[in-house]
Parts: structure tokens; sequence; C-alpha cells
């Protein structure tokens, strides 16, 4: 694809400020792991919201949203449920501040502050570790093949006559540009790209969904879509019936098992559920909310990604797809069955983007491959040094031993995903399965860890052993993760409880400061009245309701901003409205509900802490 000289100039300005961000910020990285992996809990939550935002601005997940929305219309809204993308809810209401209570650095690390050190809570704290570095490599080696794939379609140089190569050369150098600025500058490097990141990428979003404004109007968009297209509503079917204009997508629909609407709606809801629930994976995710100043902040960086992602995010994802449905339909009725939804990016880039823009957007999509490389990246280190070198290994080196360790266990999880994503062909299922199936198994050892006193261990370890074992099957069988997963979920539920009920209690004081702490609601009465003998003041977490209202209200908030982006694109005005009425509503309900009843810390926990100090030792 050729490109004018200013739009070079623009992808070439981004790369270098990239390199120097890492290493202008490298001094204030390297001081002590807490500022290498946490970014010091200095970063503001505006700012870590920012960078969390970019990092789920995902190419090819953008993509994929683009080949829902142009074949399902606005009930696309509901399949990003999937994966969970309201996850980000359940985080904002209570999760973000229960995790962050800890004080910990890693997932792995939380694991130890709730089983303690016992030969439960190792075998825990070792399967944790294997599962966060398996979905490092995962994520590294989708990365990689992602990066290179996108730069030789995009960028004007051919590296090698050989596509293959090309897009290897390609990969291998934007991955070694973005190592170097994450080994340099740690967690404040992966923020402050992120936070540059961000505002190419909205600027672009905007500018993109602006031209489709412009160039298409809302009786164009009619006359290309079927009967249904434009509503959120569904029935026990989907009801969509492409006949007229684009056979294929008919047969896209039935092989994505999606003819039964409702029946897909109810299992992607009750999945949903669970999985946020169980709280973030030991990963980027999970890095950010830890890097917060406080566990309020946390609360307010989890709520902040969904304003500042969703609405961009979507008018890029319409922008993209009205052009397509007016302006591209003759070449993807072309295709025929081998019809390709990915060629709609380059078309519209190459036919509607003007210069200048064009340059802003692919950098921009570069840096959003590149974000979530980088915070991958940075999540490694941070297992292998301080979970497993720190801990077993040589607790007491010097901070810059660890912080030197942990340039060298991001260079060598680098190459080791480099060279997964040259020697296995299918990639992407394999990603899907990671996402799917893996995560399926890690779902009832995680809902269980907050929400029961009893779950010890034993049960999370072998709870997250039977959900490893159930997810290698989905490799070789075609069934679908989603509909597999009751299944998954139930053997990884009898696993965990009998593994919690045929082996010891954990010990009492660790629960106890487990819960003195966290304060989470659930099943914790005896650990409540065995608190409740030392701290009389103490006061048990009621909140279940009020939570669980927010969490609707959240669902309902996060729907409607999703919606914005989409409805301004398609100018459905009154439909417009109405999504930016229920947006209002419902920040003003949580403003009351949720932000204006946030702590820190639960109450009772700093009065015991004092009582606990002020004992001799």
């Amino acid at each position: 694809m050729s490109l004018a000289f200013i739009d070079i100039a623009i992808i070439l300005a981004y790369v270098v400020g990239t390199l120097v961000i890492g290493f202008w910020i490298s001094k204030k990285a390297s001081k002590n792991m807490k500022s290498y992996f946490l970014g010091g809990n200095k970063l503001s939550w505006f700012t870590l919201g920012l960078s969390n935002a970019s990092g789920q601005f995902d190419i090819s997940g953008t993509m994929l949203m683009v080949y829902w929305l142009f074949i399902y219309g606005l009930k696309s809204v509901y399949l990003p449920w999937l994966w969970p993308a309201f996850n980000q809810i359940f985080l904002m209401v209570f999760l973000s501040i229960w995790l962050r209570r800890s004080g910990v650095m890693t997932g792995a690390e939380w694991i130890t502050f709730r089983f303690g050190e016992g030969r439960g809570a190792n075998l825990s704290h070792i399967i944790v570790i294997v599962f966060a570095l398996c979905l490092v490599l995962g994520y590294l080696a989708y990365g990689f093949i992602g990066i290179g794939k996108f730069a030789a379609v995009f960028l004007p140089w051919q590296l090698s006559a050989d596509p293959y190569w090309n897009e290897i050369l390609y990969g291998s150098i934007i991955t070694a540009i973005t190592t170097i600025y994450v080994v340099k500058g740690g967690m404040y490097a992966v923020v402050f790209t992120e936070v540059l990141q961000f505002f190419m990428m909205t600027l672009a979003c905007i500018a993109v969904g602006g031209i489709a404004i412009y160039m298409v109007s809302p009786e164009m968009i009619q006359a290309a879509v079927p009967d249904g297209w434009l509503s959120l509503g569904f029935g026990r079917e989907l009801d969509l019936d492409w006949s007229a204009s684009l056979p294929t997508a008919n047969d896209k629909i039935i092989n994505d098992g999606m003819t039964l609407f409702s029946a897909f709606f109810g299992m992607v809801l009750l999945r949903g559920i669970f999985v946020s629930m169980a709280g973030p994976a030991p990963n980027y995710d999970m890095q950010r909310i830890l890097s917060a100043k406080s566990p309020r902040e946390a609360a307010k960086m989890s709520a902040f990604v969904n304003v500042a992602l969703l609405v961009p995010r979507y008018m890029l994802i319409t922008g993209l797809t009205v052009l397509a449905l007016v302006f591209f339909m003759g070449d993807l009725q072309a295709m025929g069955p081998e019809i390709d939804f990915e060629q709609i990016l380059p078309f519209a880039i190459k036919n509607y983007i003007p210069v200048g823009l064009s340059g802003l957007l692919i950098a921009g999509l570069i840096a959003a491959y590149m974000s979530t490389f980088a915070a991958t990246t940075n999540a490694a280190p941070a297992y292998v040094v301080n979970d497993i070198y720190k801990r077993y290994i040589n607790p007491d080196a010097p901070a810059s031993t660890y912080v030197k360790l942990s340039y060298l266990v991001s260079i060598f999880f680098v190459v080791a995903g480099t060279l997964i994503g040259l020697l296995v062909p299918s990639l992407n299922a394999i990603v899907l399965w990671i996402v799917g199936a893996l995560y399926g198994g890690y779902t009832a050892a995680n809902v269980l860890k907050w929400y029961w006193w009893r779950f010890n261990g034993y049960g999370y370890f072998f709870g997250m052993l039977a959900g490893i074992l159930a997810a290698i099957p989905m490799m070789f069988i075609d069934v679908s993760e989603l509909y597999a997963f009751p299944l998954i979920f139930l053997a990884c539920l009898v696993s965990s409880v009998a593994g919690s009920l045929l082996t010891p209690v954990d010990d009492m004081e660790v629960l106890k400061m487990f819960y003195l702490k966290t304060r989470p609601w659930g099943f914790w009465k005896p650990v409540y009245e065995a608190l409740k003998t030392e701290h009389p003041e103490l006061e048990q977490n009621k909140s279940f309701g009020r939570d669980a209202f927010n969490v609707a209200v959240g669902l309902c908030w996060h729907t409607s901003l999703t919606c914005i982006g989409i409805l301004l694109v398609l100018q459905q005005w009154p439909a417009f409205f109405v999504a930016v009425g229920v947006a209002t509503l419902a920040s003003i309900v949580l403003k009351l509900n949720w932000y204006d009843r946030m702590q820190d810390y639960p109450n009772g926990y700093q009065h015991a802490k004092r009582k606990n100090t002020a004992q001799p030792a």
C-alpha cells in the first residue's frame, strides 16, 4: 500500500517517540521492583484508565467487531459479552477495591495473601504462575504474528520478496522496538506510551466516524441492510435475512451458531456473570489494578475505562462498517463463499481516509498491537522474578538485581513467544482456545476464592487443574467453547469443592487477615465471628444487594455507551438521544449509589490495624 510522505513521517515519529519515552523514564522505573512492575503506586487512576483503554484497543478484536456489526447490526452490541466486555462493571463496583486492598504485586502473590504458606497454598501459587505464564506466551505469540501481518499490508516497504518473510521481518522489527521501551521503562513506559497511543487512536476513531457520517446518509444505510438490522431487540430466533444483498452472510450466521439468538444471549450472559465474578486473570489487567494508588482509585480506573474506550472505539467500528456496507458491498459479493471481512480496513484507508489521517490511523493501529504486547511483556517478569526467584531462590538480593533479572526475563519471553508464533501455523485457533476453554476452566476456582471461607489452597489447585485438563480436549473437538462452558464449569466446581472439603481448613489467622483487610461479602460467617471476639467494632460487608443493583445499572450504562458510538455514526437520532438519556440516568444513579459510598478500606480495619500495632511483640 502506497503512503504519502506525511503519513510515513507520522508513523516514524510515533515509533521514535515510544523509544524516547522508554529511555526518558527508565531511571524512575529502575529504582526497585515496586517501581518497575507497579509504577511505585504513584500513577493516577486517570492515567491508568487511559492506559487500560489503550491496551484494549486490540486491532484483531476491532476487526472482529466490524464483522459482527456488519452481519448482525445493532444486536452485535451483545456479542462482546463473550469475552465478557462488561467485566469492567464488576471490577469498578467491587472487585477492583477488594483486589487493591491486598497491597500485593502480582496475582500469584495474592494467592499467598488468600491461602497462606501451607502445602495447598504452595500448589495454588505454582499453578497460577503456570497459568499466567501460558497466557503471556500465547498473547506474545499472537501479538508477534498480528503485528507482522498488519504491518506487511499497510507499510510501503517490501523487506523481502517472499510475503511470508516480509511479515516475519516486520513482526521482528516492531517487536524489538516494543521490547526495548518496555524492558527499559517497565510499568512506567507501558502506561505513558499507552496514553500517547490512546490519544492517537481516539483522534483516528473520531475522524473515521466523521468521514462515514459525511459520506453516507441514513437512507443509504437503510437500503443496504435487511429488516431488523437497526434494532436491538430480538426474539427466539435472530430473524435477519441477507438473501437479497449478501446471501453468504446467512451462512455466516448459521456457522456462528447465532440462529437461535435467545439461547445464545442467555448462555453468554450467564457465562459472562460467572467469569466477571471471578475477577481479572493474572495478566496485565490485574497489574493495572494493583498499580493504582489506592482501592478507590483502582475502582475509578476500572470505571473510566468504559468512558474512555467505548464511544470512540465504536465510532471507528461503525465508520468502517458503514463505508463497507455502502461502497464495498460489490467486492464482498464477488468473493462468494470465501468472503473476507478483513479486507474492509485496507479498503477504507486506501479509498476514503485522507493524507495525514492515514498515517495517524495506521500508527494508531500499530500502537494498538504494541500496547497489548507491551503490557503482556511487563507481566511476565513480575511472576518469574517476584513469585519464583525472590520467593524460592534469592529473597534478600539487592533491588537492582531483581530489576536487571526482569530485563532478561522480558527478553526471554519475547523471544519464546516469537518462536512459538513462527512454529505454530494455526495460531488464531490456539489463542481462541486459551482465552476460551482455558478461561472457562479458570472461572469456578476463582469465583469461590472470593466468596467462600472454607475454600482452601488444595481446592484452588484441584479446581484449576481440572480446568486445564478439561480445556485440553477442546483443541481437538469441534464444540463451541460457549456451549461447553457449563460442563467445564461444573467439573471445576466439583473438583474445587471436593478438594476443599477433603483437606484441612486453611490457617484461621490467614483467613482472618484476608477477611479483615479485604472484607468481601459471601459465606464468611465463621471467620467474621472469630474476628469479632478480638475486634468488637468489626462490621460485616452487607452491601451485596447494593452491589448487585449497581452491577445491573452498570450493565445498562455500559450498553448505552456502546450504542452511543454506533448510533451517532448511523445517524439514528431518536435512538441516539434515548441512549444518551439512559447513560446519563445510569451515571447519576451510580454516582449516588456507588461512587459516593466507596471506601478505601472496610469499616473496622484501620482501628484493628492500630490496635494490633499497639500490642507489644
